[in-house]
């Protein structure tokens, strides 16, 4: 396994993480649990140390799931990342209420990569002026995150504007081959660069559409 470091965060994070979003799952469309089980542990056996989870995944069941497949040791061997719901968010004690139900079914006392969830106009005017920010500060400073990121869904004049407006360690955005000038792009990624900013990528296979044989 290759690793990277982010600029602002001292770990050195596996070039591939292990994404929570689209776990095995049986008919009745519950988590397999014996296989996901066995498929994350395998990852992170084989030196993926980066593990993403989000509040809404599996209809809220991503993250349980995570808690307790990363028992057994497996929670000190990885740099856990899940995200504030900000679509949730209505009050600034909304943001503490969320975290601390995060920690508890994480089962873990910090989350290491915390990200304010799929921002967009709406969201980031919204969660401004609530005051996001002060809350990401005091959940660092409180331990209760480690680094703060956001994930992000809108235009990249949006995401130049976010990316100035706070002290991030990452952002996380939708980018592959066929997605260089989607959402933030090409342009946006370059930009967070400059800026000093870890960037994480989400969908680089477009949720598997890129790897689909699409001779059967």
């Amino acid at each position: 396994m290759l690793y990277r470091k982010m600029n602002k965060a001292a770990p050195e994070l596996s070039i591939l993480g292990f994404g929570c979003m689209r776990l095995p799952v049986k008919e009745d469309g519950q988590i397999d649990e014996d296989h996901a089980t066995k498929m994350l542990r395998y990852a992170i056996d084989h030196g993926v140390n980066y593990v993403d989870t989000a509040y809404p995944y599996h209809n809220g069941e991503s993250e349980p799931f995570v808690g307790r497949a990363l028992a057994c040791g497996y929670r000190g061997k990885v740099h856990l990342a899940t995200k504030l719901p900000s679509w949730l968010i209505t009050s600034r004690g909304d943001m503490d209420k969320y975290l601390d139900e995060q920690l508890l079914r994480l089962n873990t006392d910090h989350i290491d990569f915390y990200l304010v969830h799929g921002l967009n106009a709406g969201f980031w005017e919204n969660l401004s002026q609530l005051g996001v920010t002060d809350f990401l500060d005091a959940a660092i400073a409180d331990g209760r995150i480690r680094h703060a990121g956001f994930s992000f869904h809108d235009n990249v004049a949006l995401f130049k504007k976010i990316v100035d407006a706070y002290d991030w360690t990452f952002a996380q955005i939708q980018y592959n081959f066929m997605d260089e000038r989607y959402q933030a792009g090409t342009k946006g990624l370059e930009y967070a660069a400059k800026k000093g900013l870890g960037v994480v990528i989400m969908e680089p296979i477009r949720g598997g559409l890129l790897a689909r044989d699409l001779a059967s």
